[in-house]
């Protein structure tokens, strides 16, 4: 007969089998889940069942409020608990060139994910930098500096891996830089700096008690994101100081690559007055657009041509939580991989909101999140569509919550919004990191 001591460990045995045979199973379905892209090249050499992530941050003396990273960090997501690790700095503050390295705050991988592009936001001037990527192990290689003539706030790459475009904050400068042979930059061979033109301080769809105006103190327009369409045939750019998102022709080994579209008068489209466009996002499909608003915290849902290059508004909505007042600075905006979801960040109310996209490209709020931290300033999917990695800037830490794939999940059944589809449970897992602020993951 067996004893109750070992019923006892009998029971407890098969406790710790089944959680690892169930954390087992959840590591291989998600390994599986990874997209076919990142098939085809040379795999990574993170462990099985985990994905690698780039974290970019503001750097300066240790214990400055807002700027405690040291460079560029190389963590590890483990895709069935959402577990986030810090492995090592693979991008220190380095000086080449006469051209510092210092405060990569935006990130940005080319298409075959063998070379990694920082911006560096200090200044003006700041800095671009190429990096190579060592699939194997995460380091990188540090390839050169350019120097920009604003500060970039954010970086990104066309879908041939032929320039690398720099929307700049301060200094009020849009950039493009061409991506040589082995990777590493050239000088620009576009340059458009938003002189005059800044909306007014009051945002037009301002929550009440709102005093909410940092792009808006001029005198010249603030840039915050230049990037590609999907068809790769246009480069879109929000200026918040200007409320207007220009749009550019690209024109690839054209001198310059970039022209502004006719299809827009005067090659921009307009947010309402003071309302502050900082970042954008495509659906799957190519022709639905989304901006997120930093002053006045909305989500604009517009229709693309990618034809033409026009751009026409549909929809205004909140980012923010029902009945929310005062001030509030929004960051990222991100649409999911299926086309269902739209994910808004707020800072100061320090909340993801999550909009679920209807059949006409139409969002309708579904529930917020708290990011558990301070001053979400990015976020991002994990390639598996599984989990959500925030960076919360001045807590100095990254938190990750699970999405909902509404099959089954507790608290669905029972009508809880706050759990259904698409919604965000936090996974209880805080990382340290300083200052965080671009995110990539490497696949």
């Amino acid at each position: 007969m067996q004893s109750t001591k070992d019923r006892k460990l009998g029971s407890l045995h098969d406790t710790f089998s089944r959680r690892e045979l169930f954390k087992g199973a959840a590591a291989l379905s998600a390994a599986a889940s990874v997209p076919e892209a990142a098939f085809g090249q040379q795999a990574t050499g993170a462990p099985f069942g985990t994905v690698w992530l780039y974290i970019g941050t503001y750097t300066g003396a240790p214990g400055a409020f807002g700027s405690n990273g040291m460079g560029i960090y190389l963590c590890e997501l483990d895709l069935s608990t959402g577990a986030l690790t810090v492995l090592r700095l693979v991008g220190p503050v380095v000086t080449t060139g006469g051209i510092a390295t210092s405060s990569p705050s935006t990130l940005a991988l080319d298409p075959t994910r063998t070379h990694l592009y920082a911006g560096n936001e200090y200044g003006p001037p700041g800095a671009v930098t190429a990096y190579s990527i060592n699939r194997l192990t995460g380091n990188l290689t540090l390839l050169n500096s350019r120097p920009a003539i604003g500060a970039p706030a954010y970086v990104g790459v066309d879908k041939k891996g032929k320039y690398l475009f720099a929307a700049e904050y301060t200094g009020a400068f849009f950039e493009a830089f061409p991506i040589n042979a082995d990777g590493s930059l050239g000088p620009a061979v576009f340059q458009q700096q938003d002189l005059d033109h800044v909306g007014p301080m009051d945002a037009t769809n301002a929550p009440p008690g709102s005093f909410a105006i940092s792009a808006h103190e001029g005198p010249n327009g603030h840039p915050h994101q230049m990037d590609v369409d999907p068809s790769n045939k246009w480069v879109l750019g929000p200026d918040a100081g200007q409320d207007r998102i220009y749009v550019w022709k690209l024109t690839p080994g054209a001198t310059p690559p970039l022209t502004l579209s006719t299809s827009n008068p005067g090659g921009f489209a307009s947010v309402p007055p003071g309302d502050g466009p900082r970042h954008f996002a495509f659906h799957p499909n190519g022709i639905w657009m989304y901006s997120i608003q930093e002053e006045a915290s909305t989500i604009m849902f517009w229709h693309f041509d990618p034809a033409t290059g026009a751009l026409t508004a549909q929809q205004i909505i909140s980012s923010l939580p029902p009945g929310f007042a005062g001030t509030d600075f929004t960051s990222e905006i991100r649409v999911s991989a299926d086309g269902n979801f739209v994910y808004g960040a707020n800072r100061t109310s320090d909340t993801i909101g999550v909009f679920s996209i209807g059949h006409d490209g139409r969002l309708t709020q579904v529930s917020h999140a708290s990011t558990l931290g301070d001053y979400p300033r990015i976020f991002t999917i994990d390639p598996t569509g599984r989990f959500i990695a925030v960076g919360n800037q001045r807590a100095d830490n990254v938190t990750t919550f699970s999405i909902s794939r509404g099959e089954g999940d507790q608290g669905e059944d029972q009508g809880d919004p706050g759990r259904g589809r698409g919604s965000l449970t936090f996974t209880g897992n805080y990382t340290p990191v300083g200052s965080p602020s671009g995110m990539v993951f490497l696949i």
